[in-house]
Formats: C-alpha cells, structure tokens, sequence
C-alpha cells in the first residue's frame, strides 16, 4: 500500500478544485453595511479613524444604499447623529430627524434593501449613555418607553427591521409589544443579545459622537470573560420575541458565536466592529498585511463560526472583492 494513504493536497491542487470542496462560503447577501446619518442635505464626513467610512447625510445614505444593493449587500443598518441632544434622548423618536429621513428615502430610492436601524440612546443623550439616569446609575425600566418609542417611529417610517443595542432587561419585549400594538407586526427586531463592554468599539464612538461624558458601559454590557451568561441572554431575547440575534463584537467572540448558533435555532448575526475594522486598515496603509486577503479571511471566519448575517464596515469593499 502506497504511503501516505490520505493524499489530501489531491483537492487543493487548483482554485477550481479548492472551490468544489469549500464548506464555507461568504456572499455580498450575508453583509449588513452600517450607515452613519447625519442631518443636513449634501452632508459626507470622512471619520478620520475608519478610513474608508463617511458620515452621510439622508439623501446620500439612500444613494449609498442604493450603490451597495448593486453590489449585492441588501441590507444597510442606520446609526443617527441629531442636531440636538438632551439628557433622555428626546430626538430618538424624531419623525423628522436623520434615521427616519434616511429610511424613507432608501426604501424609494433602493426599494430593494432592507433597512435596519439601531435602536439605543447613546447618540441621543448628551451624557453618552444608553439610558436614562438615576444620578450616575442607568436606570433600566424608565429607559424602556424611551427605547419603545423610538422603536416605532423607526417602523412608522417604513424600517424592516428594528435593532435595539443598549442592553437593558426587558427591551425586546418592550419593543415587540408597542410594535405589535400599533399595526407593526411584521416589523422584524434583531436584538443585540450579547453585546460585550469591549475596547473595540473606539472608532465608532468617534463615528456616532457617543462617547460616556463619564464612566463606562460595564454595569449593563457583558462582561467579555463570559459565554454562558450570554447565552442566557440570547435565549431570553428569543423568548421576548427577538426574531434575531447579534454577537457584538465578532473577531474575539467567534466563541460565543458558535454558541449562540448552536443553542438557538433563528438567524444568528454578528457585528464586526470599529476596532476591528481599523486595525486591519492600519496595518494594510503600512504594507504589514496584505488587506483584502485578511478582510475576506476574517469574514470567513465568522460564517464558519456560525454567523448566517455578518454587520460590517468592510461590506462595499468586501462585495467588490467577491465578485472579482
């Protein structure tokens, strides 16, 4: 008998070959682009720390949406940065302002996409946080009304698919019953189930100017050393009528991830955050990696983790490069 027994370079001798035998693939379909909206008309913003990203105004976000359904990236997610900001975020539930302008208009521009949209507090308040406040404490149950109402200004404007991303108890239940209760149940809702207090969210703190005028996040985001704990909140979710769910961030938690996938049976999305995004471009800018290798092998590893949905800064580029 010849030796070795298992030739197993014989399926990897050619890219058709390697193709043929791929377990995992990625696709433009499998990418939530993220949108920053800003108010204004003819508004794009470079941020400075996310090269390759821009703050955009209503018109020109429906315009870029409409661009990355070209692509094949049909859905976008809208983050809003108002005029105006108060310590109980008025302005999230502002028919008339950033999000909800930019959701009409991307769904008559690019009737195609699907246009989800962040649901918190954090860029509404002018103390940074994700709710309101009890002194220096967020305080979880007045914040869910707040959270709610925002919710269904996003629906009335016409969004897919609501997103709530503060982390309080009792949120997706609070969202699904005012959705439901005025005419939106088919108004889906991705819940962040397992949004970690992580490091890696810098840029986009930068990007959505909502940054903690004090403390940090710790009492209501996870804890990163934990994977049991999040999926209790996954499961949690799911029974408060989350149609979805998010792993946040991805690259270190493709763990927990692999978990979510495997203890609950709905669409599992992951967010492949800020940090992540422009360490990769940093790196690439000084020739230390070579960036549309490691961006695609990162992806990759993600949906190989379980990921069905991967929210993604690389998501225009990405497409470009898979369709190459």
């Amino acid at each position: 008998m010849a030796f070795p027994l298992h030739r197993y370079r014989r399926l990897r001798r050619s890219e058709s070959l390697r193709r043929m035998v791929r377990e995992t693939t990625v696709e433009p379909s499998d990418f939530i682009a993220p949108l920053f909206v800003v108010p204004g008309t003819g508004v794009r913003q470079p941020v400075p720390s996310m090269p390759g990203v821009d703050r955009f105004s209503p018109e020109l976000a429906a315009a870029e949406a409409k661009e990355l359904a070209a692509r094949g990236v049909l859905s976008v997610i809208l983050f809003g940065i108002p005029d105006a900001k108060d310590a109980v975020g008025t302005s999230s539930a502002d028919p008339e302002g950033p999000v909800c302008r930019a959701v009409r208009l991307i769904k008559e521009k690019s009737p195609d996409t699907v246009v989800m949209t962040d649901v918190c507090l954090c860029e509404y308040t002018d103390h940074g946080h994700c709710g309101m406040l009890k002194g220096h404490e967020v305080d979880n149950d007045p914040t869910l009304p707040v959270l709610a109402a925002e919710a269904l200004a996003h629906a009335r404007a016409g969004a897919d698919v609501v997103a709530p991303s503060d982390m309080m108890d009792g949120r997706v239940r609070a969202i699904r019953d005012a959705l439901d209760a005025n005419g939106f149940q088919d108004v889906a809702l991705l819940s962040y189930a397992a949004k970690y207090s992580s490091g890696f969210y810098g840029p986009f703190r930068d990007a959505a100017e909502s940054a903690p005028s004090f403390g940090d996040r710790r009492a209501y985001q996870m804890d990163p050393a934990n994977v049991r704990e999040a999926v209790k909140e996954v499961l949690s979710d799911v029974e408060e009528g989350a149609d979805m769910v998010m792993v946040k961030p991805a690259l270190s938690y493709l763990d927990v991830v692999r978990a979510t996938k495997e203890a609950t049976n709905v669409p599992v999305a992951t967010y492949n955050v800020s940090g992540e995004y422009a360490m990769v471009k940093a790196a690439a800018e000084r020739g230390w990696i070579d960036g549309p290798r490691v961006t695609l092998e990162i992806l990759t590893s993600m949906k190989r983790a379980g990921a069905d949905l991967i929210l993604t800064y690389h998501a225009k580029e990405a497409a470009e490069w898979l369709g190459r």
